[in-house]
């Protein structure tokens, strides 16, 4: 009889540890900030190969085998060593010069987890919905892309002015390099720092109203509040992009809703949905996977002094002269 009561305390025990395992993984999984809420603090790398959009080719494939994303992350490793050895190439003034030696560049070099093929999951068809045609002409109106000989600054993004980084958002989406966000937690804010331009959004928790229509922002103005263990982030009132174009052609009345969950330890999913009728036909949402990065945000000093801002329009100005000289 006390071999079939050890028996039975056995099997209650090794029932009540396997039932906890799942506990004690969602614990360690999503911790919890002193004060009680899920903890997102930390640096959070974005890179992927992953494209925002779906390329057309793919039609309806909404995600990759694991072989395709293999082959793909392994085509984008044997680039990055071709290139790495690759002799030097002068460039000549005029036009997309590219910039920048592949060594400086940090695309990434993995699929998001599930191996999506666009980081966009509405639409199902995996890309922006169509554009109209004031957002189309406030894209192409300004920017080192679109002018060739801008005549001022103003001809000149607040991208090319380092007003704003190019990936640093809001909303984020993964670019060329600097790809990391740091998120900082307080019981009333949260703040979001992107190593791109050290763009930073501070951003209240407790209730307060928004800012007056009138007040604009470049990275608009905030309020987050929390849904179950998703920290929620709105943002209207985006400065006037008539002006600078800032972010695919947006319109002032943009509206931009962020959500951050963390999924386990090492993984924070980021989603946000784009609603703006006066550049896109319909609202669109795109998800990605951020993993955690134990390095430490790196200083970005854009064109330190802004002397770029004067190489490009002294070099407009030599254009024009060297027109002048070839017309007389």
């Amino acid at each position: 009889m006390s071999n079939e009561h050890s028996m039975i305390k056995s099997l209650i025990w090794v029932v009540v540890s396997v039932m906890a395992v799942p506990a004690l993984v969602m614990a360690q999984g999503s911790p919890q900030t002193a004060w009680g809420a899920p903890d997102l603090q930390g640096v959070w790398d974005f890179r992927t190969i992953t494209p925002l959009e779906r390329p057309e080719d793919l039609g309806d494939k909404a995600f990759l085998t694991a072989e395709e994303a293999a082959n793909q992350e392994q085509e984008v490793v044997d680039r990055n060593a071709e290139l790495l050895v690759q002799d030097a190439r002068r460039t000549e003034a005029g036009g997309n010069v590219g910039g920048y030696n592949n060594f400086w560049m940090d695309r990434g070099t993995t699929t998001v987890g599930d191996r999506r093929t666009s980081l966009i999951i509405d639409p199902a068809n995996g890309r922006i919905p169509p554009v109209t045609e004031p957002g189309e002409a406030r894209r192409t109106r300004v920017g080192s892309f679109n002018v060739e000989i801008p005549e001022s600054y103003t001809d000149l993004s607040n991208a090319d002015r380092c007003i704003m980084g190019f990936n640093a958002g809001p909303p984020i989406t993964p670019g060329g390099y600097n790809q990391n966000m740091q998120l900082f937690q307080t019981p009333d804010h949260v703040v979001l720092v992107t190593e791109m331009v050290h763009t930073t959004r501070v951003i209240p928790l407790d209730g307060r109203p928004g800012l007056d229509d009138s007040v604009r922002q470049w990275s608009g103005d905030s309020r987050g509040h929390w849904e179950g263990d998703t920290l929620v982030v709105e943002t209207v009132n985006f400065q006037d992009h008539d002006a600078y174009s800032t972010w695919r052609g947006s319109s002032e009345d943009m509206k931009l809703e962020e959500r951050f969950t963390r999924l386990d330890a090492d993984t924070l999913v980021y989603e946000f949905t784009v609603t703006d009728p006066a550049t896109w036909t319909s609202s669109w949402t795109a998800q990605h996977q951020m993993q955690r990065n134990d390095l430490p945000m790196f200083e970005y000093a854009c064109h330190e002094g802004n002397y770029s801002m004067d190489a490009m329009l002294g070099g407009a100005r030599a254009l024009e002269r060297e027109a002048a000289a070839g017309g007389q």
